[in-house]
């Protein structure tokens, strides 16, 4: 089974982060919602309570994939987590997946040196020159630009994790155009 898991702070961006939980565990992931705060709640980008299932600091296993929602402050949030850091510094030098959509890509993966000499993407704005595409593979990095790519971007990470045939039955399930 795939281990993934989604770190949430406060400001976190909600649609992407619960897009995310909800496709790849409808794929069959094992997936873990994080908190990086003391608390299991986090008050989302436009005030939407998640519940997490357990703190960061209780995330010590090794993850198939560690992908980042993005939102202001939420970003911010995740880009100041010493746990969080060290975990997608072991992740991106292991070879395994780390992804990132919205903000994140630039405010904390780029943040931390881990889109040297990566082709990425962000929100418009966040990258002086991100590439071109609304989800952006390079090795084991996957970016997408924001809200309205978060199924694309989740449907693409249900695909890298599970393969082709997965990835088309659960965008099939969901009514995605496939």
């Amino acid at each position: 089974m795939k281990k993934a898991l989604v770190p949430i702070a406060d400001g976190t961006e909600e649609l992407e982060a619960i897009t995310l939980v909800d496709v790849l565990r409808r794929a069959g992931a094992d997936l873990t919602i994080a908190s990086v705060k003391k608390g299991l709640s986090v008050r989302a980008a436009h005030d939407t309570m998640i519940t997490a299932d357990k703190s960061i600091r209780e995330c010590r296993q090794t993850y198939d994939l560690i992908v980042l929602p993005g939102g202001m402050p939420g970003a911010e949030n995740l880009r100041d987590d010493p746990d969080l850091t060290k975990m997608l510094k072991e992740q991106a030098t292991s070879g395994r997946y780390y992804a990132a959509i919205c903000a994140s890509p630039a405010i904390v993966l780029g943040h931390h040196g881990l889109l040297q000499n990566k082709k990425a993407t962000a929100y418009p704005g966040f990258m002086e020159s991100p590439a071109t595409g609304r989800v952006v593979k390079d090795e084991n990095c996957i970016t997408s630009q924001g809200p309205a790519t978060a199924f694309e971007f989740a449907l693409r990470l249900t695909e890298i994790l599970f393969g082709s045939p997965m990835a088309q039955q659960v965008a099939k399930e969901m009514l995605y155009p496939v």
